[in-house]
């Protein structure tokens, strides 16, 4: 468990076990930690790190353990910087990535800026765009109220931009369109969600346009939840480079 300094921030990270490296996004929206892990229905850490070496952080102020300077510009591109550097900080050059809810957008941030550093992608219920940019504001808005007092320089119109740039647009994958998913040859594992937040669509919308991608319907309980972690191990060792 440590921290490493980029760009102004302290960015809290585990590193566990060792192989070929798969990188951790966890849930929790603009709180994802490592300890929401713990609270899914599939704890990659516990269940990778004979295998590989697992990779997991605190994303820029999601806790206090991942304090950072924020900015009216800031957005997705500041999340996908910050972890590209905990990467390079840690000498790893080509992963597997593995993200949750709002993990889904990052990973696709992460396809976006380093394409060839990304040997897989896994996706459980991603977020997307369906008729629910309220429900997104004021999960930002929360978290906002949280930590506005130690951001005092941060007026509530840069709030407000920060905010647009995380959940404006009609990009379905926030990150991503139809274009840019249909072009990304990436293999990708997609698990599907059902809800408000993790709209079912985006995940049907993502493993269909996606050249490389299979989606997994029924994966949170009981043998279906047995099923696919199975399925997802064997789409990690499939996709591991040789050494």
């Amino acid at each position: 468990m440590a921290t490493f300094e980029y760009d102004g921030a302290e960015l809290y990270y585990e590193d566990h076990g060792e192989g070929f490296p798969v990188f951790l996004i966890a849930p929790g929206g603009m709180k994802s930690a490592v300890t929401f892990w713990e609270h899914t229905p599939w704890n990659p850490i516990e269940q990778l790190a004979n295998d590989y070496r697992v990779i997991a952080m605190d994303q820029r102020n999601a806790t206090k353990r991942s304090p950072g300077p924020i900015a009216a510009d800031h957005g997705w591109e500041t999340f996908a910087a910050d972890q590209l550097a905990l990467l390079d900080h840690l000498g790893v050059d080509k992963f597997h990535v593995q993200g949750m809810c709002i993990g889904g957008p990052y990973i696709m941030g992460l396809i976006n800026a380093a394409p060839e550093r990304v040997a897989s992608a896994t996706m459980f219920q991603t977020i997307g765009r369906d008729n629910n940019r309220r429900e997104f504001y004021d999960m930002f808005d929360s978290w906002a109220v949280e930590i506005k007092s130690i951001h005092p320089d941060m007026s509530d119109a840069d709030w407000a931009t920060f905010r647009s740039n995380m959940y404006d647009g009609d990009d379905f994958l926030f990150t991503a369109d139809e274009a840019v998913v249909s072009a990304c040859t990436t293999p990708m594992l997609v698990l599907m969600g059902r809800d408000v937040y993790h709209p079912e669509v985006s995940s049907r919308d993502l493993a269909r346009l996606a050249p490389n991608a299979t989606l997994v319907e029924d994966w949170m309980d009981g043998d279906a939840r047995a099923a696919a972690m199975s399925q997802v191990a064997d789409f990690l060792a499939t996709n591991t480079p040789s050494s």
